[in-house]
């Protein structure tokens, strides 16, 4: 077990490594001056070369992505002169519109992203496989062919347009809450949960209509399995049967997409962010896009890859535990 966790350990070491090279030589060669955007307007000779020599765009692209990967790791000096600047571990460069450097302007927008993606996730999975569930037990009735209309409807609606009706609806109509604005948890927890409440209704939306529809048609595989009929044999009780028996061998694929969901957005939810006005790492990406800020862009595509990639990996470690013939097959 132990050399399998670090094979997916170095195999995800790997494929951040990767996707870090792509994105940086992608952002190098495009045809745009990084050192003339963050010249400005009123730019010289003279300091167009100093600002790339601090941004070492004077450099070999290879020595470049090494000093880029080492800073990652171990920090750097980046620049020379009174125009250095020590950036230290987690190092991903500095923001050529603010000054800030990377990492620090992520770390200011995470606890919003995480507080969107926990709360919108933990609605979306409990909403749609209780639906799922209760679809499956009730297969071919009303409530099953009303459950799945449902469930089409809902997934057909697009975040920008349901955000925004949410907002007309209970802000601005019915009155039932002010215009919502983040509140860091510490600070007022029901507060927190308030103005967090439309986004992650939103948010969840489009998720839990997708669980629901999965978790469906892995509740009814399922419970058509000899196992199930063994266990009914028995004389178990109808609850222990589903419960147990069923839902915890249908969950395999649930896990599968759920891990990968959350772990996509944990990386930014640019459009929900955008519509509810959090300043998280969608709005930081968004804002960093139109403003070709390209090493926050770099920062904020490594961030969404490695939440991915440990979302990956937490879900193959998982699968043995929900699954136990998964776990006796290995």
């Amino acid at each position: 077990m132990i050399l399998y966790i670090l094979r997916r350990l170095a195999a995800a070491a790997a494929v951040l490594l990767a996707i870090c090279m792509v994105t940086f030589v992608i952002f190098t060669l495009l045809p745009s001056n990084p050192a003339l955007i963050a010249c400005g307007k009123s730019c010289t000779a003279e300091r167009l070369a100093e600002i790339s020599n601090q941004m070492g765009l004077n450099q070999p692209v290879l020595a470049q992505f090494t000093d880029y990967v080492t800073g990652i790791f171990a920090g750097r000096s980046m620049g020379s002169g009174q125009y250095a600047i020590e950036c230290g571990f987690p190092c991903l460069g500095y923001s050529w519109q603010t000054g800030q450097l990377v990492w620090d302007i992520l770390l200011e927008g995470l606890p919003i992203t995480f507080s969107l993606a926990i709360g919108a996730a933990a609605l979306w999975l409990v909403g749609g496989l209780a639906v799922g569930v209760i679809s499956a037990l009730r297969k071919d009735t009303v409530a099953d062919r009303l459950l799945v209309g449902s469930t089409v409807i809902t997934a057909a609606l697009p975040i920008y347009f349901v955000g925004p009706m949410l907002l007309f609806v209970t802000v601005r109509w019915l009155e039932l809450i002010p215009y919502p604005t983040y509140v860091a948890f510490s600070e007022d927890p029901l507060l927190w949960a308030q103005n967090l409440l439309l986004a992650w209704i939103a948010l969840a939306m489009l998720s839990a209509a997708m669980y629901a529809r999965q978790s469906r048609s892995s509740m009814i595989e399922t419970m058509a399995e000899p196992y199930i009929r063994t266990a009914r044999a028995k004389g178990l009780r109808r609850r222990t049967v589903v419960v147990k028996h069923g839902l915890r061998a249908a969950l395999t694929p649930i896990v599968t997409i759920f891990g990968m969901d959350l772990g996509a957005l944990l990386g930014g939810a640019i459009i929900t962010e955008s519509i509810f006005s959090l300043p998280g790492i969608g709005k930081i990406t968004a804002s960093s896009i139109t403003g070709q800020d390209y090493p926050v862009i770099l920062g904020t595509t490594l961030l969404a890859a490695f939440f991915i990639v440990i979302a990956n990996l937490v879900v193959d470690l998982l699968y043995g535990v929900v699954d136990p013939r998964v776990r006796h097959a290995s």
